[in-house]
């Protein structure tokens, strides 16, 4: 009777491990500390030092390998994610496929409408490469948004280029034929994320068919058409744009 006990004890703490995951284990993980930190995102440099330690006191620091989720669309969402290494992406699961709404990259955040509304995720983040995110309080970030008039400002300048970026999105989405959708993403990727041509992708070519809207075959079909033409070079996961004209006028054009 004493042995079964001890079992069902056993497997209740192995079950709270799990449903905590990496966030338990990270919990004594701290990294540098939030005055001292040099990554931190721009809004958090109109912090003072009182201020960013209570940050400091109400943050993880979590490790993530490529392609584990960071969190899940419909899930509760109570933490500010500040990428501090590595690359993530955002994206919605929609009925059989995703649409990746932006890649993170450090220094940046992920902080969803839901924190204001029902506390939920709208969206899915994932790791694309190994990353490192701090993990934040979201109540503790409300705070300092309404504490903090600079800090809430520069808050809502990001969110305002999230919201432009979706907008542009939509347009190359809904108004843009599949060559248009691919150069707008060939572009993005090189002079947002990489920010250099040539550049080495880290994505998959799946994710270069969810950010542009359509399957995977389709994309490589295109990129294929490219080469052919001129426009760039693929090998591999490194890409080149040769003729970066020509490639606009595909964007602009549609």
């Amino acid at each position: 009777m004493l042995l079964f006990i001890i079992l069902l004890l056993i497997l209740s703490d192995t079950k709270k491990q799990s449903l905590r995951g990496s966030i338990m284990i990270n919990k004594n993980h701290q990294a540098s500390n939030c005055n001292d930190c040099n990554c931190k995102t721009q809004i958090f440099k109109n912090l003072g030092s009182i201020e960013l330690d209570l940050i400091n006191n109400s943050r993880f620091q979590v490790d993530y390998k490529a392609g584990e989720i960071i969190f899940k669309q419909g899930t509760p969402s109570p933490y500010f994610v500040c990428i501090t290494s590595g690359l993530a992406k955002i994206y919605i699961e929609g009925y059989g496929k995703n649409l990746i709404l932006a890649l993170v990259k450090p220094v940046d955040y992920i902080f969803g409408p839901g924190i204001y509304v029902d506390n939920r995720h709208y969206y899915s983040a994932s790791a694309v490469e190994d990353c490192t995110a701090c993990l934040v309080d979201a109540s503790v970030f409300k705070k300092l948004i309404r504490e903090n008039p600079d800090f809430a400002e520069d808050f809502l300048k990001r969110v305002s280029l999230q919201s432009i970026f979706n907008f542009e999105q939509i347009v190359s989405l809904t108004q843009k034929q599949m060559p248009g959708r691919i150069a707008d993403v060939i572009f993005y990727l090189s002079e947002k994320i990489y920010c250099k041509n040539p550049f080495e992708l880290s994505i998959s070519r799946q994710d270069l068919a969810d950010l542009s809207g359509m399957s995977k075959e389709s994309a490589i079909r295109i990129l294929k058409e490219f080469k052919e033409e001129g426009i760039l070079t693929v090998a591999g996961n490194k890409m080149e744009i040769l003729n970066i004209k020509q490639l606009r006028q595909i964007s602009e054009t549609g």
